[in-house]
């Protein structure tokens, strides 16, 4: 008589006692190992495993955190992927919010026992690296930061009609700012707007003249907007602040994009305050920084919803060690010495030959991406595979995001760091392994 598998399936808390397996549910939780341990246990009912084989099985099964997201390998060649995730962190902004992770002074003078200002880290590190604000306010993204001064500075927000931009996901900057009870007054055409369009449209409820960077699209032709150093002159005494809003979050000018704004310069240029994302050029957490006169800051400060926008304590310390601590990675990528990028993909390459797996070194475009500098393309180089390659490498530990072009995969190791080279190396020997 054959014997009943049932009879064979190891007992859970037999699995669950096992060291190795003892020692994930301490890291992992009890409850997703359990889960784990029954989907094997069911492999062997269905004949699909042996017996001895549970505990290698469930180990397998089980995710390296008890999150549900994946490290992934971002080879696409956009430095900033809002789907990746944006920025990746500097090591010191990693270490920082594992320091950090437990009870801190975020808000409390470690001197007197008192409460204390809370950030004043970060804060203090966003005026040094941008000298011409005076203050300086974060919230939990840009969207939040726009959203906080359309309602503390409320009334009429005067903004040209060219600005009123859709960005990702059919997010509208005109839908966010009505929601909050401010009024819009457009001015100008979609693609031209002149200072006296903006004079103009100024009145006894005038909140504020808002700009709005329209990072992800350019328009050509007969166009003309008007800059920040045209409008703040003309702005002048009559108490109307200027807002900017900047998106990515470049710190100072950079030569590889002369037309992306940037803190220093717009807020020198006359803007009262100015604002933009932390996860995007500037290479840190996702965060809504806002910069400028002090007088305003300290009216956003105040005001009711900026209790409920404001950020906690690990983004304070990733932010503040993003700007004090080692270049972030986002402009190592900006910075990357293209023959040095075809130096990588060369090295790469090779090594995959030397596997097995056809591959060479290609020239490539890589961009800024998440909304930013779209008519500047940055020379790279990528790895070209066989086309076949682009959805196992997707499917593989850790995942390997790159795109096809012309028939083949591209893996462009601009958005890649020098370190990750070789486990790409390693994720591709292995993935065409499973073929042979």
């Amino acid at each position: 008589m054959t014997p009943d598998p049932r009879r064979q399936v190891p007992r859970t808390d037999a699995v669950l006692a096992d060291p190795q397996v003892a020692a994930r549910a301490s890291r992992l939780g009890r409850e997703l190992v359990r889960s784990a341990v029954q989907v094997a246990q069911q492999r062997v009912r269905a004949g699909e495993l042996a017996p001895d084989d549970v505990v290698p099985a469930v180990l397998a099964a089980l995710p390296g955190t008890a999150s549900s997201l994946s490290p992934v390998l971002n080879a696409t060649g956009v430095l900033v992927h809002t789907n990746l995730g944006r920025a990746p962190w500097s090591t010191a902004a990693v270490e920082a919010v594992v320091a950090a992770s437990g009870t801190t002074d975020v808000e409390l003078d470690l001197g007197t026992g008192r409460r204390g200002p809370r950030g004043e880290g970060a804060l203090g590190a966003l005026l040094e690296a941008v000298p011409a604000a005076e203050a300086a306010l974060v919230v939990n993204n840009c969207a939040a930061a726009l959203a906080l001064v359309a309602t503390a500075l409320g009334g009429e927000l005067v903004i040209a009609r060219g600005e009123l931009v859709e960005i990702g996901d059919g997010f509208r900057i005109p839908d966010l700012l009505v929601s909050t009870g401010a009024r819009l007054r457009e001015v100008g055409t979609t693609n031209r707007a002149s200072v006296a369009d903006y004079t103009a449209a100024l009145g006894p409820d005038t909140g504020a003249v808002l700009k709005v960077h329209p990072s992800n699209f350019v328009v050509r032709g007969f166009t003309r907007s008007v800059e920040v150093a045209e409008l703040a002159p003309a702005l002048a005494g009559t108490g109307v602040p200027l807002v900017a809003d900047v998106g990515s979050g470049l710190l100072r000018p950079h030569p590889l994009l002369p037309d992306e704004p940037d803190l220093q310069t717009t807020l020198a240029a006359g803007a009262d305050l100015v604002m933009c994302s932390g996860d995007k050029l500037l290479g840190g957490p996702q965060a809504g920084i806002v910069l400028g006169r002090a007088d305003l800051v300290q009216r956003l400060r105040r005001h009711p919803l900026y209790r409920a926008l404001r950020v906690d304590k690990t983004t304070l310390a990733a932010l503040e060690a993003t700007l004090r601590g080692p270049v972030p990675p986002v402009r190592q990528m900006l910075d990357a010495d293209p023959a040095q990028l075809h130096a990588r993909a060369t090295a790469v390459a090779a090594a995959l030959r030397a596997g097995g797996v056809e591959a060479d070194a290609v020239e490539a475009t890589a961009r800024v991406g998440g909304g930013g500098a779209p008519e500047f393309p940055l020379p790279s180089a990528a790895v070209a595979l066989d086309v076949r390659f682009a959805e196992p490498l997707r499917a593989a530990t850790p995942p390997v995001v790159g795109y096809v072009e012309g028939g083949r995969t591209l893996l462009d190791v601009r958005s890649l760091q020098p370190a990750q080279d070789a486990e790409l190396t390693r994720v591709v020997l292995e993935v065409a392994r499973r073929w042979t």
